[in-house]
């Protein structure tokens, strides 16, 4: 059977592309990847996504998974601005060739250009030298800083039947189960997920959002697993990092990303895991395409999980003022559109 692609991504030309499907209840061997990637550090960023690939290619994974953000990291910090890279850069580059030479379906996200904006752009490469596409749809809190929402369903056709691409908090909000539910076979795709700033006063009231924070981020992939009754291979970020608090010239924010690699079979048990604490590092595990009935259902409300207060408010002012933010940036020729 030969099954016809296009790409659907806004501002970017329809490609056609013919490959063979392949049996969607067929077992094959998937990885995630946990990076430490440094703040828009890029060239040593793809040294290391290059590196960790080619081992999980060398452990026979036929599907890997780079993190969201894996060639910049993310953060309200000013090497963020001139981290962009083409849509068919060397991001792209990168993952289209180890498709081609490892004979895999190898995908990660970036801050990528077209035309006169950036986006934060998941690419699926596929042996072939195919692509497929999905922008993510809505920036989280200081995101807005640096790219904008996109508007594709994230279903991307591929040999391995339709699949889903979910990044970090599309997640956590019920309109992603809406437009996936029942028509992908599988979900890719990662996180930068950042925790509560440390050493901020009062320590208490910190410490309890940050083990809410972490609560929320560990059962995140097993959720959205149960929720559309198929498996989920989440790569993720696990560094530390020093930023900065929009809004707060002069206080710092210094903190790590949560880590929580997972894999996670169409049941939503975890099959494979990384921590935070685990380093860097991959997951392998054997995973089938396909759908099962789901065990959870979604609801009208717009998080999946209870949010805390702060998240909520948080994610209001960071989103306006990151969008202002965006658009004053690109005025000023301060962020770099490649």
């Amino acid at each position: 059977m030969i099954y016809a692609r296009s790409v659907n991504i806004a501002h970017s030309p329809v490609i056609l592309f013919n490959v063979k499907v392949l049996d969607m209840n067929k077992p094959i061997k998937a990885a995630a990847i946990q990076m430490k990637a440094e703040l828009g550090n890029i060239e040593s960023n793809l040294e290391k996504a290059e590196k960790l690939i080619d081992k999980a290619a060398q452990a026979g994974s036929s599907l890997i998974m780079v993190p969201e953000f894996f060639t910049s990291a993310m953060a309200f910090h000013p090497s963020l601005l001139r981290a962009a890279l083409p849509l068919q850069g060397k991001a792209h580059d990168l993952l289209t060739r180890m498709a081609r030479k490892h004979h895999a379906y190898v995908g990660g996200s970036f801050l990528a250009s077209r035309q006169t904006d950036l986006y934060n752009t998941f690419v699926l490469a596929m042996p072939d030298g195919a692509a497929a596409y999905h922008d993510k749809d809505q920036p989280t809190m200081w995101e807005n800083c640096y790219y904008k929402g996109g508007d594709d369903d994230g279903v991307l056709s591929t040999p391995l039947g339709p699949v889903g691409a979910v990044l970090c908090w599309e997640f956590i909000r019920n309109q992603t189960v809406e437009r996936l539910l029942g028509r992908v076979d599988l979900i890719v795709g990662g996180s930068c997920w950042w925790s509560i700033p440390r050493d901020w006063p009062p320590q208490g009231f910190w410490k309890w959002h940050h083990r809410k924070n972490k609560k929320i981020m560990s059962s995140t992939p097993a959720t959205l697993a149960r929720m559309l009754g198929v498996a989920v291979v989440h790569a993720a970020h696990a560094g530390e990092f020093n930023a900065h608090m929009p809004l707060m010239p002069g206080v710092p924010y210094s903190s790590h990303y949560l880590g929580e690699t997972q894999i996670v079979d169409r049941s939503g048990v975890i099959v494979a895991r990384m921590t935070r604490e685990d380093g860097e590092g991959m997951i392998t595990a054997d995973i089938t395409p396909g759908r099962v009935t789901p065990s959870l259902g979604f609801s009208t409300s717009f998080w999946i999980p209870n949010l805390p207060r702060l998240f909520r408010l948080v994610w209001a002012y960071q989103n306006y003022y990151g969008r202002r933010y965006y658009n004053k940036a690109k005025q000023k020729g301060m962020l770099l559109v490649p």
